[in-house]
């Protein structure tokens, strides 16, 4: 089936599968090239020359089936974001390389992109992108935080290569994420601003931001909730997936408070929705976005710019009331623990007043320095 060859100072081995015949430099050493040989055969034996039998597609068909792949099974939003951080990896690789297929993407290659997303501005609309041409000039590159989701991305396509067989391993192993210093810190309100805020709500939007603040519920989660998602008797809200909405963490169940009861229980049922627009659909984001910064700043705020906010609110204030964090991550609905310790971090003013309350020794200590 194989044997091996030198040529020069380097030993080869020298194979066939079926017709095909496969050569590939191994080393210097005889010893080496025997085994190579050896660890082929049994291989081939095994059925498990898989990158020997790999069907081949170009990397843009490839990505044409990921994202229809990505469709069926994830929410739009989902897809979304992953169509935006593949078309500036496509950039890159139409701009920077030579790629064609699949299989011609290599560590190397990914490695590059890491280093091309920090230092060149992906302009929208198809404009050129900007580069910093000039030693010292201000960076116009992406931040840590995006260049991280965009290799999870590439991450999450290479695996779904290897899995329908176009690869025998992804490229993206051992691909290192970039330290995010460069994140933007998490706002969250301190008590004072919750009253504020709640405050200068109107009647109509009342009810969506205290529930938000009350639940840590997502954007999403809220928009996309029915009436029949609301379990008043058990006082459960249900995170359910629906035909024209997908959870973003799978389905889970928060539970209502009595003032969260009361507060839903007092709305009137025009719609499906529990919070609809004027047509009796589905609110939009946007516009959510848009009633909370007004909202925000009639009550003098004026750094609060995303929903989202008000979930991190929810996480902080639980857990400076001293509930633990596996608690948290339930009613947050992580997948892992390690996002919610994220949280613990906002808290360390909190910490750091309730330890000021501590006076042992106060009186004995300027007693002693008088």
């Amino acid at each position: 089936m194989g044997k091996i060859r030198k040529r020069g100072a380097y030993w080869y081995v020298d194979f066939y599968v079926g017709s095909k015949r496969y050569r590939k430099r191994i080393s210097k050493s005889k010893q080496l090239a025997e085994l190579a040989l050896k660890d082929l055969e049994v291989k081939a034996e095994r059925n498990q020359l898989g990158f020997l039998e790999r069907k081949q597609i170009s990397l843009e068909d490839f990505v044409k089936q990921f994202l229809i792949h990505s469709s069926t099974n994830n929410r739009s939003s989902t897809t979304n974001r992953y169509r935006s951080a593949i078309d500036n990896f496509m950039k890159f690789i139409k701009a920077d390389t030579k790629v064609v297929s699949l299989g011609d993407v290599t560590q190397e290659t990914l490695e590059r992109y890491k280093a091309w997303r920090k230092t060149v501005l992906v302009a929208k609309n198809g404009a050129k992108p900007e580069r910093v041409k000039k030693p010292g000039a201000v960076r116009k590159g992406a931040k840590s935080y995006t260049v991280n989701f965009e290799l999870t991305t590439i991450k999450t396509m290479f695996i779904l290569a290897v899995k329908w067989k176009y690869l025998e391993t992804s490229p993206a192993e051992g691909v290192k994420q970039l330290k995010a210093e460069d994140s933007k810190p998490r706002r969250f309100l301190t008590d004072a601003e919750i009253d504020r805020l709640l405050k200068a709500c109107e009647p109509e939007f009342y009810p969506v931001f205290f529930t938000l603040i009350n639940t840590g519920m997502r954007k999403g989660e809220i928009l996309n909730l029915e009436w029949s998602d609301l379990d008043f008797k058990r006082r459960i809200i249900k995170i359910r997936r629906k035909a024209f909405w997908i959870p973003k963490t799978g389905e889970r169940e928060i539970p209502m408070s009595d003032a969260v009861a009361g507060v839903l229980e007092g709305l009137s049922r025009q719609s499906h929705f529990v919070f609809p627009d004027e047509e009796g659909e589905a609110m939009n984001g946007n516009y959510l976005r848009l009633q909370l910064i007004r909202i925000a700043k009639n009550a003098s705020i004026y750094d609060l710019t995303e929903v989202h906010a008000l979930r991190h609110t929810f996480a902080s204030q639980l857990l400076m009331r001293g509930v633990d964090l596996p608690t948290v991550q339930k009613l947050m609905g992580h997948s892992n623990i390690e996002t919610t310790l994220i949280y613990s971090h906002q808290t360390t003013d909190h910490l750091r007043d309730a330890v000021e309350k501590l006076a042992h020794g106060v009186k004995a200590q300027e007693a002693r320095s008088r």
